[in-house]
């Protein structure tokens, strides 16, 4: 009895000498690899972790290290390897563990095997958080079962390099390409490139200084008419430690498309404050403003904030509300030309993992639709964010971090399904210029119209260089178009905003007679309305055409009103005058109406005399079928 005892502990003895070693070289493994980590020497870190696991089995800390090394550099796979070996062999390992496995079995993919566990951990104490994988669980399985039809697909060496790309912006014409690239890693400039005549990328360049400089530029918003440049800029300071701080809100301006951006300004102590302020996105309409802040009142992280601009200010922020923003981070809001669809980045709602792309739609000036994910394979476990859509509405572009290590963004593109694509539209463009001298004038201000009920749609102003506009409207409706200028008349036309507008944009130049001019005594034309083909009718937008051009002249006489009626050259001439003289008569009636004495009225039907456009088009076609009122005095 007495050699079994002595030898029991010689034994046990041996075995604690064993484990001590096994444990004291565990521990020197364990720190080699830490050592390799802060040096960035990742490869070397994560091996020499895993020659620490062989020689010390019951390590915990080494489990959850190299478990979350393996997370962080996107090897989800691997991660949730050794976070299962951790639960295996470790004391407690399968509690200490179970949330980061079940994590892990997300993101790489196994929705249903999370589940399994995360079913064991729904009434523990931290049962918040697992319900909120479980609905991550639900999500991941249901849109990897009901994929996208089409695939993603990377823009390609034209566009990404070694570096990280970011927030593509789209010019209207779909011709520019906006982004943001991190260059090693450390300092953010804006750059751009161009289609070529095969529709490739290429030309990649910085957009040079200004609006880039030593400091950081980054999440990028170009203006439908491409004169404003709206970004972020970081490593902010001001005098008085308020104005600018961090990161902030700045605008550039071009007077041409093809002219130097002018040095940046920061917005006002309105929208900029010593938050983080940046990702901005401006509303077609020029009204609103979103942008990213985690200023106090925001639900948790990252929010994205509204600004409107009323009475030539921009106005207090107002959040977006719960139906975008969450406790997480909502960032890179991108508000489509539609001025209805809202695209923007989360980490909040549940999604494939990691930052996901959502879409809501707009209600009303405070209210949204809730978040939905555009699902899979736009987003997946890896980090997708700072989107964007072509004006046709059919491709998306975004950045993800998915064919490289975490962080390094490439930009991708994938054609919309029509139940993620924004409400159709097109765009009108132009310059408003001097119906006398030809020159262009800046600052008119354009007002587009519902042509039924008169209210206001948009808002816009005349580029302050070279007078352009460039306007997006819905599809399929009639507007009502006015031109204000000082110290000029203001003018009034309609526009039939239909279907043809998608393939090609309406181009439409807006001419202004300076307000003191002298009329001289030969003609003046004061309005002109245009037919459909065949048409005899007057729609209430061109009665409310006549009874704007008229109402100056109401009071007065000693004045002949023309109204010559013309047609294009379709037809046979015969039915062509019968329609032009049927026409002159109709408006010559809607005149009458307005109080003006017959005697006074000379109508002519005219027919295919005197085209004043091209009959090979339809547009040209429309602009000949027309009613002049000329105004002699």
């Amino acid at each position: 009895m007495r050699l079994f005892i002595s030898l029991f502990f010689v034994c046990l003895f041996s075995f604690c000498i064993v484990a001590a070693q096994s444990s004291k070289k565990g521990g020197r493994l364990y720190n080699s690899a830490i050592r390799y980590s802060t040096k960035k020497q990742n490869e070397k870190a994560w091996k020499e972790m895993e020659r620490c696991i062989r020689k010390d089995p019951n390590n915990a800390d080494a489990y959850s290290q190299l478990g979350q090394w393996y997370f962080e550099a996107h090897l989800f796979a691997q991660a949730a390897a050794v976070f299962r070996r951790g639960s295996q062999h470790c004391k407690n390992g399968d509690r200490r563990f179970a949330m980061a496995y079940a994590k892990s079995l997300l993101y790489s993919g196994q929705p249903e095997n999370a589940l399994s566990l995360i079913s064991s951990y729904s009434n523990v104490k931290d049962s918040a958080e697992w319900n909120k994988m479980k609905a991550q669980a639900y999500f991941i399985e249901q849109a990897m079962s009901q994929p996208l039809a089409d695939t993603v697909t990377n823009l390609g060496i034209r566009v990404n390099t070694a570096d990280p790309e970011l927030f593509p912006a789209m010019a209207v014409d779909t011709q520019t390409l906006y982004f943001t690239r991190r260059i090693n890693n450390m300092d953010q400039d804006l750059f751009m490139a161009d289609r070529d005549t095969c529709s490739e990328w290429h030309d990649r360049r910085n957009l040079g200084d200004p609006p880039n400089t030593p400091d950081q530029e980054s999440a990028q918003f170009i203006s439908a008419d491409g004169h404003y440049l709206f970004f972020t800029r970081c490593e902010n300071r001001s005098s008085d430690g308020f104005a600018e701080g961090g990161c902030d809100l700045f605008m550039a301006y071009r007077v041409a498309n093809d002219s130097a951006w002018t040095i940046a300004q920061p917005f006002g102590l309105t929208i900029n404050t010593p938050w983080y302020e940046g990702m901005p996105s401006l509303s077609p309409d020029n009204r609103e403003l979103y942008f990213v802040s985690d200023r106090p009142g925001g639900y948790g992280g990252y929010d994205i904030w509204v600004s409107r601009f009323e009475d030539g200010l921009w106005q207090a922020p107002v959040n977006a509300g719960p139906h975008i923003n969450t406790a997480g981070n909502e960032t890179a809001p991108y508000m489509n030309v539609d001025n209805q669809t809202l695209y923007f980045t989360s980490d909040g709602w549940p999604g494939m993992g990691g930052k996901d792309i959502f879409m809501s739609h707009k209600i009303n000036d405070s209210l949204y639709t809730k978040a939905t994910n555009l699902g899979y394979p736009i987003n997946t476990a890896y980090e997708e964010q700072s989107e964007c859509v072509t004006l046709d509405g059919k491709t998306l572009y975004f950045a993800s971090d998915r064919q490289g290590p975490a962080g390094n963004y490439d930009i991708y593109s994938i054609p919309l399904p029509p139940s993620m694509k924004p409400v159709p539209v097109s765009y009108l463009k132009g310059y408003v210029f001097d119906s006398l001298t030809k020159e262009r004038l800046n600052y008119a201000t354009i007002y587009i119209c519902n042509a039924a009920s008169g209210d206001t749609i948009y808002q816009f102003q005349s580029n302050r260089g070279d007078g352009s506009f460039l306007i997006t409207l819905h599809l399929g409706n009639t507007y009502a178009i006015h031109t204000w200028r000082m110290d000029y008349t203001p003018t009034d036309d309609t526009l039939i905003f239909d279907k043809q507008y998608l393939q090609q944009p309406l181009v439409r130049n807006l001419p202004m007679l300076p307000s003191g001019y002298i009329r001289p005594v030969n003609d003046s034309l004061i309005a002109m309305l245009h037919f459909d083909v065949m048409s005899v009718a007057l729609s209430d937008s061109d009665k409310a055409t006549l009874t704007a051009a008229l109402a100056p002249w109401a009071a007065e006489k000693g004045f002949i009103l023309y109204v010559n009626a013309y047609t294009d050259n379709t037809g046979t001439p015969m039915i062509n005058e019968e329609l032009s003289q049927a026409r002159a008569a109709l408006v010559a009636r809607e005149i009458l109406s307005l109080g003006i004495d017959e005697t006074m009225i000379q109508a002519k039907g005219l027919g295919e005399a005197h085209m004043i456009a091209t009959n090979d088009t339809p547009d040209g076609q429309k602009k000949n079928r027309r009613v002049e009122i000329i105004l002699r005095r």
